[in-house]
């Protein structure tokens, strides 16, 4: 069958930038989108509406919207095509895997958690800076997993608060370990050493792991100490 051509817009991958992420591919509603050789790849023009949603989502700018001569947007092939793919047994994998390392419970921040709430107990902590999960974009995957998390800021928040906070919850929910994942700027590393100082305060005998996150998304330091 003759597709017919038209000038539109739609996407564009400059693979030189692409590093493979994936983080363009849930961002389409189409599943136009797929990771093949380590790269973002457009696999048919017809499935791009081209609206962009998944620029924004893109942390190396490898994605624009150019104009040119293509085949028209085709709504019922995008429709055939999800069916395709919900058909596979990997997407199941993959639709689990991303269950694993969402957000497990609410809230999040310490100045409004309770700590006597169920999802604390005998759980793995991970306390982390406010500003981590917008410099660092693979948070989720990477630390959420399996995890249940509280944020706040040592510079803008209540410290006194905190540390009262995080002693109601060790102290009330038997938690196995802790990780704290803090920004490499002077104002974030109040975080590791409150949590530090509030568990030797307590005697509790945990294993502490730290990850020191640059300013341009990257793992500075990392290590682990039993307290």
């Amino acid at each position: 069958m003759t597709r017919k051509m038209v000038k539109r817009k739609i996407i564009k991958i400059d693979e030189s930038k692409c590093d493979g992420c994936g983080l363009c591919i849930p961002a389409c509603p189409e599943a136009a989108i797929q990771i093949i050789d380590g790269k973002a790849r457009l696999v048919d023009e017809r499935y791009c509406d081209g609206l962009g949603k998944c620029i924004g989502q893109c942390p190396k700018g490898a994605i624009t919207l150019e104009e040119k001569e293509t085949v028209e947007f085709d709504e019922e092939a995008v429709k055939l095509h999800i069916q395709q793919k919900l058909s596979k047994p990997e997407l199941k994998k993959v639709c689990e895997e991303f269950h694993d390392v969402s957000l497990s419970q609410w809230p999040i921040k310490l100045e409004l958690v309770n700590p006597q709430a169920r999802f604390f107990k005998e759980s793995d902590l991970l306390v982390t800076a406010d500003c981590v999960p917008f410099a660092y974009p693979n948070f989720h995957k990477d630390f959420l997993k399996g995890k249940v998390v509280v944020t706040g800021c040592p510079k803008f928040g209540n410290v006194p608060f905190y540390r009262e906070k995080l002693k109601s919850i060790f102290t009330e929910s038997n938690i196995k370990s802790v990780e704290v994942v803090y920004m490499e700027v002077p104002c974030c590393f109040g975080l590791p050493y409150l949590v530090e100082e509030t568990l030797k305060n307590l005697g509790l005998k945990l294993q502490l792991k730290h990850v020191m996150i640059g300013i341009g998304g990257e793992i500075l330091e990392k290590y682990s100490k039993t307290i």
